[in-house]
């Protein structure tokens, strides 16, 4: 009796022992500098005036008309600009509860390694447009050295999958322009995918255009952990993670 005991404890201090390396092992360092995902912007095309036929085509004399010779309509010529997410002054963020030792505490991790562009004009902004957004997870990091490898280790399992990625589908809510110095309010639907899961998300976007080339803002959205497939290894002094985790992107574009 007292050795299947004892075994049995031997085994459960394996079992911890195991689960221990996997969540302390040093995680993997991120691959290389992140890099925007190249927006291919979408042109209106103006309307193509109608090709002349080579063969000459004997006119009616006629004198000096008053009547002016129809040229093409002036193509009205959108000033797109192309602008790029400034990782020196932007960052994004995850916050959720958990209780640490007995006390209810909001974890917060963090990183300025996240890439995008995006394409606007001031004057007409029905013409914006958000490219692929990428976060490298690998370099997400909280106030603790032992949360931080078991996010990468065992929830995010950033060996196998290095970056998050939101996809833009649809841009909701932009008012016609906006002036130097002005915010606009708006929604930005698109993919976000974490791990091997892809799941419709909605982001609140408040942008200032600080200058013709810089514009700076917030995007803010809540996800469900479960959707994600974002599992807590169980783990001394840790409980009662909180479900809803709630993403932000504090980000700086300029004109590239």
């Amino acid at each position: 009796m007292k050795i299947s005991k004892s075994l049995s404890i031997l085994l459960l201090v394996l079992m911890l022992m195991l689960s221990a390396c996997g969540v302390l092992r040093e995680p993997e360092a991120p691959s290389a500098p992140i890099e925007s995902v190249p927006l291919e912007v979408e042109e209106e095309t103006a309307a193509e005036p109608a090709e002349t036929t080579e063969e000459a085509v004997e006119e009616p004399a006629a004198a000096e008309s008053d009547t002016a010779i129809a040229e093409p309509a002036a193509s009205t010529e959108s000033n797109v600009t192309i602008f790029e997410i400034n990782q020196d002054s932007s960052h994004v963020r995850f916050e959720l509860d958990e209780d640490l030792r007995g006390n209810r505490i909001t974890v917060v991790g963090q990183t300025n390694q996240i890439a995008g562009q995006i394409a606007a004009d001031y004057a007409d902004l029905s013409t914006l447009q958000v490219g692929v957004i990428q976060i490298n997870a690998r370099a997400l990091e909280t106030d603790n050295n032992f949360r931080n490898r078991a996010i990468q280790n065992e929830i995010l399992v950033t060996g196998l999958y290095e970056f998050i990625t939101f996809t833009p589908t649809a841009v909701n809510g932009l008012p016609a322009g906006v002036t130097i110095g002005d915010s606009v309010q708006f929604t930005i639907v698109g993919d976000l995918s974490i791990l091997d899961q892809t799941h419709e998300v909605t982001f609140d976007v408040e942008a200032t255009a600080v200058s013709e080339t810089e514009f700076a803002g917030t995007a803010t959205a809540v996800i469900n952990r479960a959707d994600f497939n974002l599992l807590i290894p169980s783990v001394p002094n840790v409980a009662n993670v909180e479900e809803e985790v709630e993403l932000y992107i504090d980000f700086t574009a300029n004109a590239s």
